[in-house]
């Protein structure tokens, strides 16, 4: 069993930013307890007690943020995420029957697909409006549809981030990949700390935030999503 945490980053359909991205930490189950107490072990060397977020991001925390990466890295945590970028260029009257909902449920079928199915898991989603409990129902409805009424997710639930250190986790690091590539499709973003702190996930990862990774990098994995242009 694996527990899943998402999170997402610039997911709105008009909110004038050219990229989004969807993504997760995935969790082993029977090591959750130990794996979650390591990482309050380290925000308690750093002496740091707020919700770890990538839009309260503090140049004087910026040794917290490279030790979690270093936590990371060494534990059998994963990270995988859909960057979709040219978010201008989503035709969804032709893909997605007219809504962005309809292609929020596609990036979530893509974003976990890759799971084993012989692996049951458990998947938990940050809360982000009061549809939630009717999204749930059709992300879950599209899994069991997949794999004819055998789905390996087996639990979908809505929690809040400031109660789950690994979502905080999948918001910091969706959060650096959409900065770089924000960055990268010419938006005149410049905070230095931020900078840093991509340099350093992009050197221990051995990936460029703002490109995709291979499909079967497991550790680190981006999947990167671009719209035919028109």
């Amino acid at each position: 069993m694996h527990d899943i945490f998402i999170d997402e980053s610039c997911h709105l359909e008009k909110d004038g930013i050219s990229v989004m991205c969807i993504g997760y930490i995935k969790v082993p189950t029977d090591n959750y307890d130990v794996l979650r107490n390591d990482f309050l072990v380290i925000k308690d060397e750093y002496k740091t007690s707020s919700e770890l977020k990538w839009n309260k991001f503090s140049y004087s925390r910026l040794p917290y943020y490279k030790a979690l990466v270093d936590f990371f890295f060494a534990s059998p945590l994963e990270f995988r995420c859909v960057l979709v970028k040219y978010k201008d260029r989503l035709r969804h009257e032709d893909f997605n029957q007219g809504s962005h909902d309809n292609f929020y449920y596609k990036l979530i079928y893509f974003l976990l697909k890759p799971n084993k199915p012989v692996v049951e898991y458990r998947v938990f989603l940050d809360i982000k409006d009061t549809r939630g409990k009717e999204k749930l129902n059709k992300i879950h409805e599209v899994f069991e549809n997949v794999h004819n009424g055998e789905s390996p997710f087996k639990h979908f639930q809505h929690i809040r981030s400031h109660d789950n250190v690994f979502i905080q986790l999948a918001d910091f690091f969706i959060g650096a990949i959409t900065y770089k590539a924000r960055i990268a499709s010419g938006e005149n973003l410049g905070n230095q700390g931020r900078l840093e702190f991509i340099a350093y996930l992009e050197n221990v990862s051995g990936f460029t935030l703002s490109e995709g990774t291979v499909p079967w990098e497991t550790k680190f994995n981006i999947f990167d999503h671009q719209p035919r242009k028109l």
